[in-house]
């Protein structure tokens, strides 16, 4: 080269696709998991955590300790882990736990078998601790197993069905750290498998779950024609079952989103697959939407839907109508005189409000049917409780009819809402246990009242909405202009909207004259008790939408045709004082000072 001549600048060289982003040989991964006292970050603790470290293969370190969680362990968590009270007695709590796996996985990737549940235990613990959560990249093996495993290969993404159809040295056997182990395993059982698709970096790693199938990209063309609209849509297959029904503010901007990469619910996902057209119904008002979409879940029971499925599975608790009544818990509401409490969501809600009203009232308890002449004649069964006072004994004549009816009567009255006597007795109980220091029974005493009083709540809630023939609402529409509903004996019969600066009367007046007739056997039973969406009228979950909507900001009554009150001496100022003892009794404790403990003299 002439002396004089310039150097050469150097010449850029243009990298590889590989080098765009972290190799996955390059990336360590921190693979975590916990054991707990129960399936909320809010209410329970951590009672034990693993972690292995690993990169390329091979294995860094481990982390693992038991953890005190500040509670009882209960004995179906104890049954299922193996871990008991006496295993984490001299354990640290997890606030001297977390520093140091912080500093074990910092600067790694977290990986964890349904991740959602341990990230979110451990940034709650960040939180209690008022401490930054470090923002890990977090890895889901699930999410990745669902991608990547057919329904074929694996009848389901449970970590011990994935252990063994990788071949993992380790048995899955719900302790922290061997999780962990067999969770590697199945990481390093997936990374070959993903392999084959051309992920080879972290950023592609964590995009491979939420990349949409085959399938949902090969059927967006179903939203083609679905408007951008507040309504109800229904996924159907090929023969024209209804696979889905859903509800959004904006119809098509929802179903659309079914066919992209943020829609990760393999279910969803398997739904889609499946799906061949796609059937929106438009509706007036976000309510209206909300309660078409119940009454066809109802109706059609998809497959791919989980909730209001099954109404009708709603239970009551009946006072039976009998010379000596007594409780019982029914599928049905029917017109025979009976004294009803619900609907009740489920059997153990109905059986902790029996038991509630068996605190107050000295009803019987025993199941078989009582006869005058039975009872004239000696042969009516004993049991037990007439000998430890907690029934009068009718069947051996104790109690005749005229005493036992003073319990029925004071039952119906607790039923039709005036709940004083069960809050009365059950207050004294609590008291009388709390001062014999028998706390863990207190509280379930508590736990039974709060169950009774939220029924009793709801149930009166109901049967106030439903005793109005009409009740006319308006509300302030979103985009200007009103919302207008009829609902006639609890069901919505009618939903419009009044343009913005339209006059609102003509069209509430064509809004009424249009609404569905509503028969009061149907919208609600005798005593005004909802009769259920079963029969043609309003369900209990569609009554609390409309519920829902009338406690709304900026909701005021149009016209109102019958009596809209509940009980002066009703559940609703009981449930608010009960809610709120019951969330000061499950808030979090705070992490106090060290205490020091002197022996007892």
């Amino acid at each position: 080269m002439p002396a004089n001549a310039a150097p050469h600048a150097p010449q850029a060289v243009q990298g590889t696709l590989d080098d765009l982003g972290t190799p996955l040989a390059d990336v360590t991964f921190v693979v975590v998991d916990l054991e707990t006292t129960g399936g909320s970050a809010r209410d329970s603790a951590i009672t034990e955590i693993g972690a292995v470290k690993v990169r390329g293969g091979v294995e860094l370190g481990e982390f693992g300790t038991l953890v005190d969680p500040g509670a009882p362990i209960p004995p179906f968590i104890t049954a299922l882990t193996g871990i008991t009270q006496q295993m984490v007695y001299a354990a640290p709590k997890f606030a001297e736990v977390l520093p140091a796996f912080l500093e074990f996985a910092r600067g790694c990737v977290l990986v964890a078998h349904n991740a959602p549940f341990d990230v979110g235990f451990l940034k709650a613990a960040c939180a209690a601790q008022d401490r930054p959560w470090p923002g890990f990249p977090v890895v889901d093996t699930v999410s990745l197993a669902r991608r990547v495993l057919s329904r074929d290969e694996v009848p389901n993404c449970k970590l011990g069905t994935l252990a063994r159809h990788f071949r993992a040295a380790t048995t899955p056997n719900h302790r922290a750290l061997d999780d962990a182990r067999a969770t590697v395993e199945v990481l390093h059982g997936l990374l070959e498998r993903i392999g084959s698709f051309g992920v080879t970096s972290l950023e592609e790693l964590r995009g491979f779950a939420r990349a949409p199938t085959p399938e949902q990209r090969g059927k967006r063309h179903l939203a083609d024609d679905v408007p951008s609209a507040p309504g109800v849509y229904l996924f159907e297959d090929a023969r024209g079952e209804v696979l889905y029904v859903g509800k959004s503010g904006d119809l098509r901007s929802r179903v659309r989103s079914y066919f992209t990469g943020a829609e990760t619910r393999w279910r969803a996902r398997e739904m889609v697959g499946l799906a061949e057209r796609v059937r929106p119904i438009v509706c007036a008002t976000a309510l209206e939407a909300e309660v078409r979409e119940l009454r066809l879940i109802a109706a059609h029971k998809p497959r791919y839907n989980r909730r209001s499925k099954h109404p009708e599975r709603a239970v009551w608790l009946k006072l039976t109508d009998e010379p000596f009544p007594r409780l019982s818990i029914v599928r049905e509401r029917r017109a025979d005189g009976a004294a009803y409490l619900g609907p009740l969501g489920s059997r153990r809600q109905a059986e902790e409000a029996q038991a509630a009203l068996h605190e107050a009232v000295p009803l019987r308890q025993c199941t078989q049917r009582l006869t005058l002449s039975l009872v004239a004649r000696g042969k009516a069964r004993t049991c037990a409780l007439g000998d430890l006072g907690r029934c009068g004994a009718p069947c051996t004549g104790g109690e005749d009819a005229g005493a036992y009816a003073v319990h029925a009567a004071a039952a119906r009255t607790v039923m039709a809402g005036d709940v004083r006597p069960v809050v009365a007795a059950a207050t004294a109980r609590i008291g009388r246990l709390a001062a014999e220091l028998r706390y863990e029974e207190a509280a379930a005493q508590r736990d039974r009242l709060a169950a009774f009083v939220r029924a009793a709540a709801r149930a009166q809630r109901l049967t106030a909405l439903a005793g109005c023939a009409q009740l006319v609402a308006a509300r302030p529409a979103p985009g200007g202009g009103w919302e207008v509903s009829v609902v006639r004996h609890g069901r919505l019969a009618a939903a419009g909207t009044v343009p913005r600066g339209a006059a609102p009367r003509p069209y509430v007046d064509a809004l009424i004259a249009t609404a569905e007739t509503v028969l009061p056997e149907l919208g609600g039973g005798p005593d005004g008790i909802p009769a259920g969406a079963e029969s043609g009228g309003a369900g209990a979950e569609e009554m609390e939408c409309v519920l829902r909507w009338l406690d709304g900001p900026g909701t005021f009554l149009v016209e109102l045709d019958g009596v809209w009150t509940c009980p002066v001496h009703g559940a609703e100022g009981a449930r608010e004082r009960l809610e709120r003892a019951y969330e000061r009794a499950h808030a979090p404790v705070e992490p106090s000072a060290p205490v020091s403990h002197r022996p007892l003299r």
